[in-house]
């Protein structure tokens, strides 16, 4: 076999040293955008794969749909990083990856498939090592719970078990902070990276975050910083997290479906909201979404007709006639603009807050605007009338979406 040498440093750069050689049992990282916390992870990860024989690694998130295109990507770019592709079984059914010389495995789960998480056995080795991306979205802590019960048992001598957790700090109310940032515990590494530890940023992608600075300080904290998001004056406290059964949702007599979409595009994702309302006992079921960056017109109706809905009646941002005309074109022929009326967020804000909103577990995007969706503030630091205009495109998809029932319907919402 030919064998050839790399830099390490050179690699992974600079910022990440005590992550690179922590071995306790909880290494916890919040981070910016662009802090090269999951490439860093991901890298750490492939390097010690091979470095340990007998380690075997499990890769989580809340929903398993979702790691296709964050952390396997992100793996499989680690390991054409590293130069190291002929080592590696790369699969994606099922979602896999094995180091050829040992058979050392790669393992990616959802807990939205909870018995698969802790019904794995490995070959060889031990399971020792747990990456779980955006640990933001586990709001129940007894999720985390069960995924560190997993990571159990003795493991071959000079291995160590550890559990990784990578995120942005949106919401200082997470357990997260409580656990492992305020907490004096041993065992645990918890720290704070941003952009500015990236040397491979370019003066573009730095100026972003300089204008982010100077137009939206109270997003820099969050995405530029990696501070955590201070949440005051929250819009919607009645919501909870249920994974109620759809079917059961559908036969409720007075039930109807509400289908919303925001535009987006490089900066901003586009957002389906999908939900079913009753109207008599103001409830509101958030069941899916679609929300990514950079889809244009083509590859939303795509994504749409993908997820069964391109034949409901969906309400979109009147601000994109054009787009909306092109989804008609493309085979959307119920999708209407959301008219814009006096006061339309102020006034669908006050008809949802009188709902009880219930959110399935999958909604993860949705899940975590509303924790964060506030009542902005004038420059003397006073409470406004209008929310933050940020992170809110699910909750402007949502307001669009209960246009028909709000006031009956004589307002709609921008």
């Amino acid at each position: 076999m030919r064998t050839s040498s790399v830099y390490l440093p050179d690699m992974v750069g600079r910022g990440y040293k005590d992550f690179w050689h922590f071995k306790g049992r909880y290494r916890i990282v919040k981070g910016s955008r662009a802090s090269k916390k999951s490439k860093t992870a991901a890298l750490w990860f492939i390097y010690n794969v091979m470095k340990y024989p007998g380690a075997n690694l499990l890769v989580i998130r809340k929903v398993f749909r979702t790691l296709k295109d964050s952390c396997f990507t992100e793996l499989k770019w680690a390991i054409n990083r590293l130069g190291v592709s002929p080592l590696w079984d790369v699969k994606e059914s099922p979602l896999e990856m094995t180091y050829r010389p040992t058979g050392q495995k790669i393992y990616f789960r959802g807990l939205d498939e909870p018995m698969k998480v802790t019904s794995i056995t490995v070959e060889i080795g031990a399971l020792c090592w747990l990456w779980l991306e955006e640990g933001y979205e586990i709001f129940n802590e007894a999720d985390f719970d069960m995924l560190d019960e997993s990571i159990r048992g003795e493991v071959p001598q000079g291995l160590f078990k550890q559990l990784t957790i990578t995120f942005n700090p949106w919401n200082e109310r997470h357990w997260i902070k409580k656990r492992f940032f305020d907490a004096d515990t041993p065992n645990v590494l918890a720290m704070t990276t941003n952009y500015r530890c990236n040397e491979w940023l370019d003066a573009a992608d730095r100026e972003m975050f300089e204008l982010m600075r100077t137009r939206n300080p109270r997003r820099y904290q969050v995405a530029g910083l990696g501070n955590w998001g201070i949440v005051e004056g929250v819009i919607y406290e009645n919501w909870r997290e249920e994974a109620f059964k759809l079917d059961e949702v559908h036969n409720i007599s007075a039930i109807k479906s509400a289908f919303g979409l925001d535009f987006g595009f490089v900066n901003d994702p586009s957002a389906l909201f999908c939900g079913l309302i009753d109207p008599i006992k103001k409830r509101l079921f958030v069941f899916d979404e679609i929300y990514a960056k950079g889809l244009s017109n083509e590859a939303i109706f795509a994504a749409i007709e993908k997820a069964g809905y391109r034949k409901e009646l969906v309400r979109a941002d009147s601000a994109e006639p054009k787009s909306i005309a092109r989804l008609r074109e493309l085979g959307m022929p119920r999708v209407r603009a959301a008219r814009k009326g006096p006061d339309s967020v102020r006034h669908g804000i006050d008809f949802i807050q009188d709902f009880e909103i219930i959110i399935h577990p999958n909604c993860v995007n949705f899940l975590t605007e509303i924790g964060m969706y506030t009542w902005d503030k004038d420059k003397n630091g006073n409470t406004i009338n209008n929310p933050v205009d940020d992170a809110n495109h699910l909750m402007d998809a949502m307001r669009y979406a209960l246009e028909p029932f709000s006031r009956a319907g004589a307002f709609s919402f921008d």
